[in-house]
């Protein structure tokens, strides 16, 4: 994977000096974790690593990163709504079942 895909800002702030891992050579990472809960980790030939914060997508909603038309085109009405290109047309609440 290119390091320009990897690596979405450069602004790496020290957390903690010199942490030393266990005999089962586990580190703490306590409060540099935030409140993320599970990482894909990267490691370069240099022994550097990098935890990038992930997020599950339920199997119900997977079928849109499968089908990259269908993608593309919640992408674009994303990007025309936010570039105020949406037309509204009014409530669609009398189609909803009850």
């Amino acid at each position: 994977m290119p390091a320009s895909t990897l690596i979405k800002d450069s602004d790496f702030q020290l957390i903690t000096e010199f942490a030393q891992p266990d005999a089962k050579k586990r580190l703490s990472l306590g409060v540099a974790l935030g409140g993320a809960t599970a990482y894909n980790i990267y490691r370069n030939p240099l022994g550097q690593l990098i935890l990038d914060p992930v997020k599950a997508i339920p199997a119900s909603e997977m079928w849109l990163y499968e089908n990259a038309d269908a993608l593309a085109s919640v992408k674009q009405g994303l990007r025309e709504s936010a570039e105020g290109k949406s037309v509204s047309r009014g409530s669609f609440a009398r189609y909803a079942r009850k």
